[in-house]
């Protein structure tokens, strides 16, 4: 903490100096730095000291090799230039020189490398700092897994070369690392496997392929997923080293969880404009296109935002199926059993616009466009989050933690829906009609509807809003009664139904949820 007090002051001493350094080259500047500018430079300040500790600029302990600090660096004060262009350009709060502002950034970056580089020098050479109860290996075995191979008695491989005393002194340090909770849980997976164990703190996918044995019946990794890179690739790895049934044990600070910690962490109101610099620069950046190339190139994925959603539908596309979730030291355990390979989605949908496979008319699937209202790779966890918490009135799942705040809204007013006017006009959808179908969902549906169905293009606009049912039967016999009359006379009865439900959804205000 010490470190850190000091590599503030210095850096604002440096952001001082650059600020009248530029002042005095810029002609007009020094003689208004007064009267014009001492306001806008104490925001700025504020700016770029958040900033920094939100890309934890000054966290010496985690940084050891020049690209570190470079990488560091960069994203923050890129971070800086664009929050203040956004406040003092976009938003007009406070009239500032463009020129100014940006030289103070250049000359800045440049005292920083020089500062930051001596630094390391001296740090890297001191004691491993040790912050807020995490594990921080220095330079020699950064990403080097702390690997220990167990063997039950019920094992029938061959011999394994720790014995019940390194067992033992295993499960003492996760005790006293991580507590009682989080050694009970992993201790009794690993006590019902009959086959070797592994268990790991690593963020490289690298450690796990280059595990000596080919199988295993439990993996264990103590590190958290936020700072993987490529999550994927990292659960791929692990999946390949499993036997079918086999257990992946792991843990991830999820977004609410995070929220929490950083709002505890500071006082108030500083809290909360932390948190959001922190909410634009890690959960908005990597979403949006050319910006996310940038964070990832810089960050490479390190302490990175996910959430429960994206975490466990990740697990779901890599082969794994949930067996446990626990929130234990304000993170979220998770405990998978293989059930089959990975699915390798190519085109996984991360950004505000999905694709959706649905069953269209003679059952073939087609893809479906909306708006984003659920966390990334949530369409894997449909079966999951049904088996959790079964439907709702109205044939949605009750309680979906899938759903985002933004996304509840979407639904509200319907804007999710407005892509789905592309599937209109390439002739897989029409306006009125059956409610497109997920796999899963189409399989909870009778027989004898599934057939009647697939005879039919499905719609924008469901008989679900004519009818408003509450409970899956009442939705099937509702869809059921559509089709008949729709049978009859297509023409009329979309026209009829189409003016039934916007007297329903403008006047009664009826949704689906």
């Amino acid at each position: 903490m010490k470190r850190k007090s000091l590599l503030i002051f210095l850096d604002i001493i440096f952001v001082t100096v650059s600020f009248l350094l530029v002042a005095r080259i810029l002609p007009g500047k020094w003689s208004r730095i007064i009267p014009d500018y001492h306001y806008g430079f104490l925001i700025f300040v504020v700016i770029w000291v958040s900033i920094s500790l939100i890309i934890k600029k000054y966290n010496f302990s985690r940084i050891v090799t020049p690209s570190s600090i470079i990488n560091r660096v960069l994203i923050s004060n890129f971070a800086v230039a664009a929050v203040v262009s956004i406040l003092f350009y976009g938003l007009n709060i406070y009239s500032y020189s463009r020129s100014l502002v940006f030289g103070v950034i250049i000359l800045s970056t440049g005292f920083e490398f020089v500062l930051f580089y001596f630094i390391n020098a001296i740090f890297t050479s001191l004691p491993v700092e040790i912050e807020n109860g995490d594990f921080m290996p220095d330079a020699a075995t950064i990403n080097r897994p702390k690997q220990v191979s167990l063997k039950t008695k019920e094992s029938t491989t061959e011999a394994s070369p720790l014995t019940k005393g390194n067992l033992y002194g295993v499960f003492k340090l996760i005790l006293e690392e991580n507590g009682r909770e989080v050694h009970d849980l992993i201790y009794s997976y690993v006590k019902v496997t009959k086959h070797n164990v592994r268990i790991v703190s690593t963020t490289t996918r690298f450690n796990i392929y280059s595990l000596e044995k080919d199988k295993y019946g439990c993996i264990v990794n103590l590190q958290r997923i936020n700072d993987i890179q490529r999550i994927n690739k990292f659960f791929e790895a692990v999946n390949a080293k499993l036997f079918e049934g086999a257990f992946f044990i792991g843990k991830a600070e999820t977004y609410v969880l995070r929220k929490a910690r950083i709002l505890r962490r500071f006082p108030w109101p500083l809290n909360y404009f932390y948190y959001t610099l922190d909410f634009v620069i890690k959960r908005i950046w990597p979403k949006v296109p050319l910006l996310n190339k940038i964070y990832f190139f810089l960050t490479h994925g390190y302490n990175r935002v996910i959430s429960r959603a994206e975490t466990l539908g990740r697990l779901y596309s890599c082969g794994f199926e949930v067996v446990e979730e626990k929130f234990l030291n304000d993170e979220l355990y998770f405990v998978v059993r293989k059930v089959k390979v990975p699915l390798f989605p190519e085109d996984p949908t991360y950004g505000p616009l999905i694709k959706l496979q649905r069953i269209g008319k003679n059952g073939k699937a087609f893809t479906v466009f909306k708006m984003r209202t659920m966390h990334a790779y949530a369409e894997y966890l449909q079966e999951y989050v049904y088996e959790l918490n079964k439907l709702q009135p109205g044939g949605k799942i009750k309680d979906d933690f899938r759903v985002t705040t933004i996304g509840k809204f979407m639904r509200k007013v319907w804007l999710d829906e407005l892509p789905m006017l592309l599937n209109v006009l390439r002739g897989e959808m029409k306006i009125v009609g059956i409610r497109p179908l997920s796999n899963h969902y189409f399989n909870l549906y009778s027989d004898e509807l599934k057939q009647r169905r697939i005879k039919h293009k499905p719609g924008m606009i469901p008989p679900f809003y004519v009818d408003m049912p509450v409970t899956l039967e009442e939705i099937m016999d509702s869809e059921m009664r559509y089709l008949d009359q729709y049978e009859k006379s297509p023409f009329l009865t979309d026209c009829r139904y189409f003016f039934k439900a916007m007297k329903n959804i403008l006047v009664k205000h009826a949704r689906s949820n």
